[in-house]
Parts: C-alpha cells; sequence; structure tokens
C-alpha cells in the first residue's frame, strides 16, 4: 500500500480492526463501482448522472468515480448549502468540482425550506424535524434536475450509514443507485485517498450537516472506526455479542449501540410494507 492509504486513512492509531483494503482490492473495488455506475446509467437509457456535492468524502468519492465511468461530461453536480451548513465545507464541494472539470449548480435551499418552516412553526422547531426537510428538499431538486435532463440521481450513502440509518428517510437515500453503498467508512476514506482525493477531505470530520456543529460521531455515539467494526465482525459477520466484545476490544455498550440502530432502523432499509393478500 501506498503511505496515504496504508497509514493516513485511519482515525485511530488502533482502530478495532483493520478493514482496509489490499491494494488488488482497491482496484477492483475501483473498477467494479466505475462499471456499476456505467452500465446502470446506460441500462436505463440515461444521458448522464446527478449528484449532490456536499463537500464530505463520500459525495467526493462519488464524484470522483461517476467521472471515470461517465467522463466529465456525463456528471452534474448540485450544491444545496443551507444556513446551519459550514461554508468551508461547501467549499469543499465547489472545489471538487472545479478539480474535476464538472458543471455544476449552487443552490441556495433556505428560501425554500422557509417556507415549509412558515406553513409549520411548532414541527419546525424541533432540530431534528427541520433537518430532515433540509435533506428531503435536496433530494427534490436533485431529481428536478435529473428528471429535466434526462439523467439519475446517484446517492453517496456508505455501509456504516445504510446499517444504522444514519440518512433521512425519503432525503439522502431516495436515489437511483448507491455506488458506494457496500463500502465501510474506512474503506471509503482509503479508496478516496487511492484514487487522488485530496488528504484534507479524506480526513475531514464527517457530518451530515443537519445544524450548525453536528458530527456523526456524536450524533451517533460512536466513531465510524467502532461502527464499522461491530457492524463487519457482529451484524454482518454473525459473531456472537459476547465474542465480538473479545475480539474487537471494544465495550458490550459500543455493540449494543451499533445493534440498536440497526435494529431501529430496518424499516428505512425496506419497501414500505402492506397486508398480505
Amino acid at each position: 500500500m501506498s503511505p496515504t492509504t496504508e497509514q493516513s486513512v485511519l482515525l485511530s492509531d488502533d482502530p478495532p480492526i483493520d478493514l482496509r483494503l489490499s491494494e488488488p482490492e482497491l482496484e477492483a473495488t475501483r473498477d467494479r463501482v466505475v462499471s456499476f455506475i456505467a452500465d446502470i446509467v446506460a441500462d436505463a437509457g440515461a444521458e448522464g448522472a446527478v449528484l449532490g456535492l456536499s463537500g464530505g468524502i463520500d459525495s467526493t468519492l462519488t464524484a470522483y468515480l461517476a467521472v471515470e465511468a461517465l467522463g466529465a461530461d456525463g456528471l452534474h453536480g448540485v450544491t444545496m448549502p443551507a444556513e446551519v451548513n459550514d461554508p468551508d465545507v461547501m467549499g469543499d464541494a465547489e472545489r471538487v468540482a472545479a478539480d474535476l472539470g464538472i458543471e455544476y449548480d449552487v443552490v441556495e435551499i433556505e428560501p425554500i425550506t422557509e417556507g415549509f418552516r412558515s406553513a409549520f412553526p411548532d414541527a419546525a422547531a424541533d432540530r431534528m424535524a427541520a433537518g430532515n426537510v433540509s435533506v428531503r428538499t435536496r433530494a427534490v431538486c436533485l431529481y428536478l434536475v435529473a428528471n429535466a435532463e434526462n439523467c439519475l440521481v446517484l446517492g453517496t450513502g456508505n455501509r456504516a450509514e445504510a446499517m444504522t440509518g444514519y440518512f433521512t428517510k425519503y432525503g439522502d437515500q431516495a436515489v437511483d443507485c448507491n455506488p458506494i453503498g457496500n463500502l465501510y467508512k474506512m474503506q471509503v476514506r482509503q479508496l478516496a485517498a487511492h484514487v487522488g482525493v485530496p488528504h484534507d477531505l479524506v480526513m475531514q470530520e464527517p457530518t451530515a450537516g443537519m445544524w450548525a456543529g453536528q458530527t456523526d460521531a456524536e450524533e451517533m455515539g460512536l466513531d465510524y472506526d467502532t461502527v464499522d467494526a461491530v457492524l463487519a465482525v457482529h451484524v454482518d459477520g454473525g459473531l456472537s455479542r459476547d465474542a465480538t466484545v473479545r475480539e474487537l476490544g471494544v465495550s458490550a455498550a459500543a455493540v449494543d449501540r451499533v445493534v440498536e440502530l440497526s435494529e431501529r432502523s430496518a424499516h428505512k432499509r425496506s419497501m414500505p410494507p402492506a397486508p398480505e393478500r
């Protein structure tokens, strides 16, 4: 591995488990995702893809791989800042678009979401509810552009987010496909470094940007290295709770927290249910 992919993608010096891929695995993953994007766009008869650019590592990696798959002309980026978002992070999103040479729009969503807050002031006082409105508004904007241009909407979610429900239902997972959806967060950072994403973006503090100062780790109560590890060994891997605690050297409370997040969010990963016929 190169120094970047081998060392500096780790959030800590001693993660519970090392989920990094070997160099051949990285290249195979890169090729698989690029082919996936190209094939799904071609099979749909679409002209290209639309992607929401947040300035975070997930959307940045997806953009890099989409350009490999479709060319710069085949990807339309949309940056949709709200008042609560860090201007520097939004600037990173524009920087990614400029570096890749793709078409991109900057759409201020505050005037749109203000309509919801005015119509439902009591509900909008709830920080989580208001944050979810912003996320769902972005999905509407992306599909407006995608429909007008005969494009697909690319998702940016990773496996850690999907399995813990760390996304807004009918918001950031309202997409046509999730190219990096089977990668743990550690692997997202590693692949991003491998394809040339700038190091400051690779190691940026993950945030959903739903309110000022919000971070993923604070909201979940765990860092991504721990979430990745418990998912890989226990939830996905099937190792028992007690054996997982021993294997990873994490607390039983950490294992229980990841399981709780996964079980509580199961409805987010399924189609809306209907009674049996």
